[in-house]
């Protein structure tokens, strides 16, 4: 419950800072208009091409299975974004009442524990797909959307632990990006030859009870200056 609700809180933090007060409206404080749904399929077939699928190029290649935990992060992201909004915007109750609802998900149980199911990667790519139809074609309802997320999300590998882990370096690494010119274009996202998601990572790695602000100074250090 505390990793969930603090992750959601940090969510509205970040768009808040980010899209401006009332994003949830569907609208940046830059005019932009928001639609998580686009951002959450578009970031999926992202995981997808994390897979050696193509029956014509390197067939004999493996997952990348780091950048298939990033993505999942990243569409967490989006997902709690969705539910954030239809939360306010639908008066279905407030942010504590949205974790108590996530939570309360067999499929939050089912991640909170791991899965033991052994899938191939023809079976984990279907998985992913099945969730992008249902936000594409089937489904607004937003807990059968977040249900599925999480589903895919431990049949993938992950557990509550390492989202929660993952999430967090990844909206400190979001908030380094925003103060560093990530909207105006001018912001460096290899680092020395490095994606700046790897790098996150990578600090992660070696100190496993870094702080948020500990990972910014870190970020600070690592980033080029040219």
């Amino acid at each position: 419950m505390n990793q969930i609700l603090q992750m959601l809180k940090l969510q509205q933090e970040l768009n808040d800072a980010t899209n401006g007060l009332n994003w949830e409206e569907g609208i940046t404080k830059n005019g932009k208009k928001i639609d998580w749904r686009r951002c959450i399929y578009l970031e999926a077939a992202e995981l997808v091409e994390s897979y050696p699928w193509k029956h014509w190029k390197n067939i004999d290649a493996s997952p990348d299975y780091e950048n298939i935990k990033i993505e999942l992060v990243d569409i967490w992201h989006f997902v709690m974004s969705e539910a954030l909004r239809l939360y306010k915007v639908e008066g279905l109750g407030s942010i504590e009442a949205l974790a108590n609802n996530i939570t309360a998900m067999s499929a939050c149980e089912l991640l909170a524990n791991g899965s033991d199911e052994e899938l191939d990667n023809y079976e984990q790519i279907a998985l992913v797909e099945e969730m992008m139809i249902k936000i594409l074609f089937c489904s607004k309802d937003i807990d059968e959307l977040t249900a599925s997320f999480l589903t895919v999300t431990a049949k993938l590998g992950l557990n509550l632990a390492e989202l929660y882990a993952l999430y967090i370096g990844k909206n400190i690494l979001n908030k380094f990006r925003q103060e560093h010119g990530y909207k105006e274009g001018s912001y460096i996202k290899v680092w020395n030859g490095q994606e700046d998601n790897v790098v996150m990572q990578s600090l992660l790695a070696q100190k496993s009870d870094i702080t948020p602000d500990e990972l910014y100074t870190a970020l600070e250090e690592a980033y080029p200056t040219k």
